[in-house]
């Protein structure tokens, strides 16, 4: 392991050891907040949240919709592969923060809009990079990791260990045929910050889309490329 490698590992290892910490108390008062603001919104934006997430997961396993044309090198060391992960991430961050800028402008119908197209890209984003760190993303094994670090990254407390230990344990036993799906949007819907609900709102939406929907793919980022690195260099140490 060159001196990168083990520069990287170390971060990574030291997001694994936060990610067993419990929130603070800030946050668990933010989901708390956030639970009453749920309460308050229309069930048929539940109802396109649910929905969202069950199509978002048929589509990653069963088609190629997610699945873009980009260029990746066999030959490419892991250093250039996590260059072009970070210039991936900042192209898809970009499309983010416009994307929630403009639904989070139209109010509650338009900014309920807004979850199905920031799952396509969050989706869009971790299947890119998969194959960037080398990853087979047609067969049904990669595309069930990706779909359990999109799970780990927005995890509660309650479930983000389980979600880590599947993660870091892919490789080592057979990966899971199927995820409970109400679960998952639940999971989503608690975890994605109260904040974001605010995006529904008239009048301060697209300050606050644009705001969400960066801090959301930062969340999502940090997440797979910790668990990359964790898979991919843990058998490399010297």
């Amino acid at each position: 392991m060159n001196a990168y490698e083990e520069k990287v590992y170390q971060e990574a290892v030291r997001w694994k050891v936060s990610m067993t910490k419990r929130s603070s108390m800030i946050q668990r008062s933010s989901k708390r907040i956030q639970s009453k603001i749920n309460a308050k919104i229309p069930g048929k934006v539940h109802k396109v949240v649910t929905e969202a997430i069950r199509k978002m997961m048929e589509t990653a396993l069963f088609t190629s919709e997610y699945i873009r044309p980009i260029q990746v090198d066999d030959a490419w060391s892991f250093r250039k592969r996590e260059e072009v992960v970070e210039e991936k991430f900042k192209e898809y961050k970009r499309t983010a923060v416009l994307e929630g800028a403009g639904t989070g402008a139209g109010g509650i119908l338009l900014g309920a809009a807004d979850f199905p197209l920031l799952l396509s890209i969050k989706m869009k984003f971790l299947f890119d990079i998969s194959r960037i760190y080398g990853f087979d993303v047609t067969t049904k094994e990669e595309r069930m990791y990706v779909l359990h670090v999109f799970m780990l990254a927005f995890s509660s407390d309650d479930k983000r260990v389980e979600a880590l230990e599947k993660v870091l344990h892919w490789d080592e036993s057979a990966p899971e045929e199927s995820i409970d799906w109400k679960e998952l949007q639940l999971e989503y819907r608690d975890t994605i910050d109260f904040v974001k609900m605010l995006q529904l709102l008239p009048g301060i939406g697209a300050a606050v889309g644009a705001f969400a929907n960066a801090r959301l793919m930062e969340q999502l980022s940090e997440t797979a490329k910790n668990s990359y690195r964790l898979r991919l260099l843990d058998d490399h140490r010297s």
